[in-house]
């Protein structure tokens, strides 16, 4: 089992991965402190892995359960769906010694971290991501938030869980097109990180798609090493760990303009890629044969390597409230080269357009 470290000093934790994790009682006692828990999931999840979570949670040492299901997908990411997890918390009469475990995608561990960090002033969670875009991504780092309608994951905070336990079994019964979207994440931290990874991913991506376990733990803990050393260097984001944004900045505006739900995260990653790909080549220097090289590896991993029918102007407004801007202009991570990434602003807007219409 390949363990990882998140290296924040006294609040480092460990990621651990490989498959059969999600009954491994001793993962969990570590952290279960006062014995109480309470579990947030969605239905589908909970069907298939809520079960045997509680039964490792017991023999673990957890005195007390609170099962806490919310709907599947992004739509539940708002405020809503929050404070239903609130009254639930409060109606279990759950304590600051509670331990909230998010089991599930990134939808699920955004918002039970976001409730983690904010119920009763913070109580510690863990992460027990069961999709590929979660155990690559979202799991680490401890970003959590809710949606607003003007704007991806406006409304958070920063809040590092105990663990992340990624059990990569579970991308067994994970749909075609969420380990595509998933995809999306793991081709994001070889671009901009790691171009060795970006060519073991162009050998090897017929093996992920056709869920190879030995091939899905070597990309899950890659993705994982790159990101931790990231997120080590710059909690909080004031510098490098923007560069984890990239094809965000556009694929962020299109889960907004489309509505959130119509097109999956890593969809909208996917196709963001290619157009700041595209911008890369006008504002960064990355060869047009490069630029190539990033659309053919999302086409390959069955993703929209086309941008939606969404008007230039409103993904233009849509992109003004990105959380990289700065002085009220948007600041773009771009491609020196694939492996090296670097944060921009002050890009004249008609550049934009024009990478925008390249990826139509």
């Amino acid at each position: 089992m390949p363990d990882l470290s998140v290296e924040l000093g006294a609040r480092a934790y460990p990621i651990h991965i490989g498959a059969g994790l999600l009954d491994r009682a001793d993962l969990y006692a570590p952290h279960l402190g006062g014995g109480a828990v309470a579990v947030v999931t969605n239905c589908a999840v909970a069907r298939l892995y809520l079960d045997r979570l509680e039964r490792a949670l017991r023999a673990a040492g957890a005195r007390a359960l609170t099962r806490i299901v919310i709907p599947e997908g992004e739509q539940a990411k708002e405020w809503q769906t929050l404070d239903r997890v609130f009254d639930e918390l409060l109606a279990a009469r759950c304590g600051r010694d509670t331990l909230l475990v998010a089991l599930g995608g990134g939808v699920v561990g955004d918002l039970a971290g976001f409730a983690a960090a904010v119920y009763q002033r913070g109580v510690p969670f863990l992460q027990v991501p069961t999709t590929l875009l979660a155990q690559v991504d979202s799991s680490v780092g401890g970003k959590t938030a809710i949606n607003h309608a003007r704007g991806k994951n406006m409304i958070g905070a920063f809040h590092q869980p105990l663990a992340v336990i990624a059990d990569v079994a579970t991308l067994d019964t994970l749909a075609a097109r969420e380990l595509s979207a998933g995809m999306a994440e793991v081709i994001k931290h070889g671009l901009i990180l790691d171009a060795d990874f970006v060519a073991w991913l162009e050998a090897n991506l017929g093996k992920l798609l056709a869920r190879d376990r030995g091939a899905l733990v070597h990309a899950v803990q890659r993705c994982c090493q790159l990101k931790a050393g990231v997120v080590a260097a710059d909690e909080r984001e004031t510098g490098l760990r923007a560069i984890l944004n990239f094809g965000h900045t556009f694929g962020h505006a299109i889960e907004a303009g489309l509505g959130y739900g119509e097109w999956l995260h890593g969809e909208a990653v996917a196709a963001g890629m290619v157009m700041a790909a595209e911008l890369s080549a006008r504002c960064a220097g990355l060869p047009s044969a490069e630029v190539a090289r990033v659309r053919r590896l999302v086409e390959r991993a069955q993703l929209p390597a086309r941008a939606p029918a969404l008007e230039a102007e409103r993904l233009l407004e849509l992109m003004q409230a990105d959380k990289k801007a700065e002085g009220g202009q948007v600041r773009f991570v771009l491609l020196e080269a694939i492996g090296r990434a670097v944060l921009r602003g002050g890009i004249d807007p008609a550049l934009v357009r024009q990478s925008m219409a390249a990826a139509r």
